[in-house]
């Protein structure tokens, strides 16, 4: 499933499997009676494209009416970040906010193809939890859903209802995704994949879910009313006890490079590849069978109002700046507009200095201000940015285009992957893992040294037969 964008503004076509129009429907219908119409199914997976979804979402270098993304390509080759924010996402009052860090020859693509589909399917679950409770009277998409309300007072169980519902659509939603990457006719992703950190805003409740290495964090005030950094997920990086555990447990093997002795990462039980540096991915066919999975850690917190902002990043932030640098450069910023930018122009001079001899990695941020507000379209305008961009190339694939650059890449070399050979692998390992395994609640940082590839992509066609030594 997947947003199109060669559409007019003013309507919504929903297509089949196979591509064909089906229905016209009118702008007046929302995305949430909309998405009544997403087939999810093993027989017929249908795909929703809403072309006014472009008036609230955004994916390339930007602001909305509440936050603010942008993204920059390091030294490594294709930029193979992506981002989003899509505000009344299914009422008015909910956006929801990704960032997600490609890796692997294609890993550009991947994460390009998560950004646009993952959202939808989150949509769609939460839709259908929504019809199931119908009868109910209760809706948890329309308002907000506070401790010290009168109903809650009623019913103790609320907030664990809703939190049930919100953790099954995640864990719905990043299966159905994983899955439709393991069947893409044209998406090699055996040796690539992707990372995804996503929360979703409704009114003062936090809903979270995040595979990988990409974090969220939160700027918030204390009781002295300074900035403090809030660390809202784990980087889930194979050294971590429980996702060592469970790979070793699945035979595959944890262990890093002389040379670059803080990366951890996963390796096949019977050769030295690919190296995927962290525990949980979209994709990397090669290893769900040995451990790594795509199940997401979900969690859910009750905002406050000392809380400021939330900032979504990659691994190229994280790797040179700290929590408390983060929230510091981003409250600090002269317009919310800039913050974004600002925190990226940070991460690059960081790598400049701590690292002059390595490759700077690709970077994207999502600033996602809690209270709403942004600056004027004045001071914006002032700062240089564009709105996001989209045009359509003959095919109908939308081409994204920062300051008038087109970005769609071709499936050239990818300096993101280092290698010994190129090998183009096409097999598939149809395994499903399932683990309800949940990372220890703690501020487990990026590298501290050096560069590093998040795969090592070294892989010849194999057998499942370890072969004779």
């Amino acid at each position: 499933m997947k947003i199109g964008h060669g559409l007019s503004c003013s309507a919504f076509v929903f297509l089949s499997e196979k591509g064909n129009n089906l229905t016209l429907y009118s702008s007046d219908v929302s995305i949430l009676e909309l998405s009544k119409w997403v087939v999810v199914s093993q027989q017929a997976v249908g795909v929703l494209v809403a072309a006014r979804a472009m008036e609230t979402r955004i994916f390339t270098n930007g602001k909305s009416r509440g936050s603010c993304i942008f993204t920059q390509q390091g030294r490594k080759g294709i930029n193979q970040d992506a981002m989003i924010v899509w505000e009344d996402f299914m009422s008015e009052d909910m956006i929801f906010c990704g960032v997600f860090d490609g890796h692997g020859p294609h890993g550009h693509l991947v994460a390009r193809k998560v950004r646009d589909a993952l959202p939808i399917k989150l949509l769609s679950f939460l839709h259908s939890s929504e019809s199931k409770r119908n009868g109910s009277g209760k809706t948890w998409f329309k308002g907000n859903v506070k401790p010290d309300s009168v109903e809650f007072e009623k019913d103790c169980s609320t907030e664990d209802k809703m939190n049930s519902m919100w953790r099954e659509a995640f864990m719905k939603a990043y299966k159905a995704m994983d899955k439709e990457l393991r069947s893409h006719p044209n998406l090699d992703c055996f040796c690539s994949g992707s990372t995804a950190v996503t929360i979703v805003k409704q009114g003062s409740n936090l809903f979270m879910g995040y595979i990988g290495d990409s974090r969220a964090i939160m700027g918030s005030k204390d009781s002295n009313d300074s900035m403090v950094a809030i660390q809202l997920t784990v980087d889930l990086k194979p050294d971590l006890p429980r996702e060592a555990e469970r790979i070793k447990r699945c035979k595959g093997r944890v262990f890093a490079l002389q040379d670059e002795p803080e990366v951890p990462r996963v390796w096949l039980p019977f050769d030295d590849a690919p190296g995927l540096a962290m525990a949980r991915a979209f994709g990397d066919f090669c290893l769900k069978e040995y451990g790594v999975i795509s199940i997401p850690e979900f969690s859910h917190r009750q905002l406050t109002d000392r809380d400021q902002f939330i900032v979504l990043a990659s691994d190229g932030v994280w790797d040179v700046l700290s929590n408390e640098e983060v929230v510091e450069i981003v409250s600090s910023a002269p317009t919310r507009s800039s913050a974004a930018r600002i925190l990226v122009d940070s991460a690059a001079r960081e790598w400049k200095l701590k690292y002059p001899t390595s490759k700077m990695d690709d970077c994207a941020v999502v600033c996602l201000f809690l209270d709403g507000k942004m600056d004027s379209e004045s001071d914006y305008d002032e700062q240089g940015f564009s709105s996001a961009t989209i045009h359509s190339n003959h095919s109908g694939n939308p081409i994204e285009s920062d300051d008038g650059q087109k970005s769609e890449p071709s499936l050239q070399r990818n300096f993101t992957v280092r290698s010994s050979e190129e090998n183009e692998t096409n097999g598939v390992l149809n395994v499903d893992v399932e683990d309800g395994t949940s990372a220890d609640d703690q501020n487990w940082s990026g590298l501290e040294g050096v560069t590093r590839v998040n795969s090592l992509v070294q892989l010849p066609r194999f057998s499942e037969e370890r072969p004779d030594s």
